[in-house]
């Protein structure tokens, strides 16, 4: 680990999102977007509860048709998702045989990936995390069989879907709307954990927006009415993993990340006509990371994080503003930012934590250290965003129940990797912030509840009838967990 301190005596510049027309109120209020308000991870006016059960504290509970794994947003009345629905509609075998060759011509020999892009060990910095033990096999190899067999072990289409966004009453669970935004045979799988409906929606109160990855973009009215769509082509994912990095909106701008393995970009749209601002060609394989917009000085920038570099670019034009290598591997955390600082973090095959002061990020800052303030390669985050609440980073070990707390300006280790007894299994949801307190939900159904602050305590454990893939959402006295199985509504009766 390496921390340079810097100090700072306070932050002449303040980073904000932004979000139009509508009052900034009204999205601190709602969680209208992946990781809420100010894609922190914080719901900063809401007090949900600390303890529920199947019996206590379920104001609802609905069992949501099709699977998706897109989080919840949430605004005014209404409890938005998205899903895939399988149909009984006739299929042509051959697309089936396609899709699944598509796939095994993705392997050649033992351990030889073939048609996917090398990872670039030549990106500036060291490889990450080889303090922290040999390398990991692949997530899903099993056994000396050989990898081929395990990268199979993702799940390949053979129904033709329809891809529905829901409108929920936030009071009673009812479905208010529905609607197909396409109906389609997907031309390649998805992981066995995962699903085709894995992005999550973003609103402004005037628009739905939802983002289905090589099924396209699509705006609705709130009412339910369809507005315009994009579409982008196909995505190459790598390993057939899946899609699930989620659109990100910023005044009049909805920007989309396309990062795959074919030739990558990111794009800005017009939010009202879906026409196209700008688009940059990206020297990336695939990530899944969510980008956010960061104001900087007056200046809105687009920040993402991926395998060759994070990178910030000019709102209004895309043009490069800087860049840092250091990132591992399959980036899937999105960034998170405040005070004029930003925190990215990836896990696989390697460790890797960036704590990156905007003021000095011009050009390529890799192993800048007036630019990156502190480092950290130990026990990060391969799926799960970290959760930045107040002066604290929340971030989690891989996809395991281990919990660690940093200081955000200094990079001091207030505790961890903490185990978190209850938790058991993989954890792919991020974790969530309210009321002085931290959600964590996990894949057995376990969401534990813990204080806010630099000690480790937990204040409530809390089981449910149902897995839990997808984050959290939380607005006013309500939080709302999706789950395998139902989405639930807990609130205090």
């Amino acid at each position: 680990m390496r921390r340079t301190a810097i100090v700072i005596g306070y932050f002449c510049v303040i980073s904000t999102l932004a979000w139009g027309a509508e009052s900034s109120s009204n999205f601190e209020k709602y969680w209208p977007t992946w990781r809420g308000p100010n894609a922190t991870g914080v719901a900063p006016e809401a007090d949900p509860p600390m303890e529920w059960s199947e019996n206590k504290n379920v104001r609802w509970k609905i069992s949501i048709p099709g699977k998706g794994h897109s989080s919840p947003i949430v605004w005014g009345d209404h409890v938005f998702v998205t899903t895939a629905i399988e149909t009984d509609k006739p299929i042509d075998p051959r697309l089936i045989e396609a899709a699944q060759q598509r796939q095994q011509n993705r392997f050649g020999h033992f351990g030889r990936r073939e048609g996917l892009r090398p990872r670039e060990d030549d990106r500036p910095g060291p490889r990450r995390g080889d303090d922290d033990g040999p390398p990991r096999r692949e997530e899903g190899v099993r056994g000396s069989e050989g990898q081929r067999s395990s990268f199979m072990r993702g799940v390949q289409p053979t129904k033709i879907y329809h891809f529905d966004i829901l409108a929920l009453n936030r009071g009673d669970g009812r479905i208010v709307w529905q609607r197909t935004a396409h109906e389609a045979f997907p031309h390649e799988g998805t992981h066995n954990e995962g699903s085709w409906a894995s992005n999550s929606l973003v609103t402004d109160g005037e628009s739905i927006y939802a983002y289905f990855g090589s099924r396209g973009l699509y705006s609705y009215d709130m009412q339910g009415n369809s507005k315009w769509e994009k579409d982008f082509g196909n995505m190459t994912i790598k390993l057939g993993f899946g899609e699930g990095s989620s659109p990100v909106l910023y005044g009049e701008t909805i920007i989309v990340n396309w990062d795959h393995e074919g030739q990558s970009f990111i794009i800005a749209l017009d939010k009202k006509t879906g026409q196209e601002h700008w688009k940059v060609n990206r020297d990336e394989p695939t990530s899944w990371s969510t980008p956010i917009v960061v104001e900087h000085n007056g200046r809105p920038q687009v920040i993402t994080s991926a395998t060759n570099a994070t990178r910030g670019y000019n709102l209004a034009t895309g043009e490069l503003i800087w860049e840092c290598g250091g990132m591992t591997m399959n980036t899937i955390p999105s960034p998170v930012s405040a005070k004029g600082m930003v925190y990215v973090t990836s896990g696989f095959r390697g460790n890797a934590l960036q704590a990156i002061h905007l003021a000095s990020a011009f050009g390529d800052i890799s192993g800048n250290e007036k630019a990156v303030v502190w480092e950290y390669h130990r026990d990060t985050p391969y799926t799960p965003s970290p959760l930045l609440y107040g002066d604290k980073l929340y971030f989690l070990k891989r996809n395991d129940s281990i919990l660690s707390c940093f200081n955000a300006s200094t990079g001091q280790s207030y505790y961890g990797p903490q185990r978190m007894e209850g938790i058991e299994g993989n954890v792919f949801a991020s974790p969530v912030g309210a009321a002085n307190r931290v959600y964590l939900s996990g894949g057995n159904g376990t969401t534990l509840v813990i204080k806010h602050g630099p000690q480790f305590e937990v204040i409530a454990q809390n089981i449910l009838d149902s897995s839990f893939t997808a984050s959290p959402a939380i607005v006013d006295n309500e939080i709302y967990l999706r789950g395998d199985k139902y989405l639930y509504c807990i609130a205090t009766n």
